[in-house]
């Protein structure tokens, strides 16, 4: 994709004898909201890492807005925001002076929406950052970002330290940030709902792999739940292609199944003298099952 905001091609990560990033290949063009998946430990913050160029692939490549990720012009840095899960902030100053040193850095610095955002969000620009709680550091990380107004912005689990309040407003400014189509926005989060509520595209990083990279409603629809029910013997002897988990008791069964095809229903239901209902899946279910 020639406009691609990020593009990888073939990217591995490996520490040691370990791999951690096996192979991966994927584009994010302006507009996609990708909510990245995965367990702890699957890799989510490597890969993040990769892309924003804060360290060296072991092979493959990686580039934001056509640029190496680890050799980005200033004029291409200056348009990427990033909120890592541990906070980079300079403890002896005070909220106010962080926000004006990062705003030092960015000519188009959106001071009006940082102002209403401390407002909103009940921010004390007086206080010092060594007095903040874990929440209110968390909620200064995002102002910094938000406020260069960033045409690529990267969130490592940035609700993680957020009350259910905070984390309410976080998601309502992030889906206005994100309205104009203009932004490509990729974030990691164990929230499977705010992934499921915000993201059009969906990342499931799997042993190192992306298990899946698609839109969320072709994962709903190719990851189901069969309910099949009918005579005992019938049930018995049903096998279910494309199966993750099968669980059979006398005359009932219930599947989940992955790739799954609406058009071979009838044709399944007729080979095998059974009834099955389709059940579709919220997001947080098909993760589990994924990881079974």
């Amino acid at each position: 994709m020639a406009d691609a905001t990020v593009q990888g091609s073939h990217l591995s990560k490996s520490f040691g004898q370990r791999s951690v990033i096996d192979d991966l290949s994927f584009e994010v063009a302006p507009g996609e909201v990708i909510g990245l998946l995965g367990k702890n430990g699957a890799g989510k913050t490597t890969l993040l890492e990769l892309m924003l160029g804060f360290t060296p692939p072991t092979s493959g490549t990686v580039n934001v807005f056509g640029h190496p990720s680890q050799r980005l012009p200033g004029a291409v840095k200056s348009r990427v925001g990033f909120v890592p899960q541990q906070d980079e902030l300079l403890d002896q100053l005070t909220v106010a002076d962080q926000l004006r040193v990062i705003e030092s850095f960015y000519s188009h610095w959106d001071g009006e929406l940082i102002e209403r955002l401390c407002r909103e969000w009940n921010v004390n620009t007086a206080a010092r950052i060594k007095d903040l709680s874990v929440g209110e550091r968390q909620k200064l990380s995002i102002l910094l970002a938000f406020g260069q107004r960033p045409h690529l912005l990267v969130l490592d689990e940035p609700v993680a330290s957020l009350d259910p309040l905070a984390r309410r407003q976080f998601l309502e400014q992030l889906v206005e940030i994100s309205a104009d189509g203009e932004r490509a926005v990729i974030f990691s989060s164990h929230i499977v709902s705010d992934i499921e509520r915000l993201a059009n595209r969906i990342w499931i990083l799997k042993n190192g792999r992306l298990d899946w990279q698609g839109d969320l409603d072709s994962l709903k629809d190719s990851i189901v739940r069969l309910h099949i029910r009918g005579a005992a013997e019938a049930v018995a002897g049903v096998e279910v292609p494309g199966a993750i988990s099968l669980r059979r008791e006398a005359g009932f069964a219930t599947a989940v199944v992955r790739d799954w095809n609406p058009e071979v229903l009838q044709s399944f239901q007729g080979a095998h003298a059974v009834n099955v209902e389709v059940e579709s899946l919220g997001l947080e279910e098909i993760f589990l099952e994924l990881h079974r």
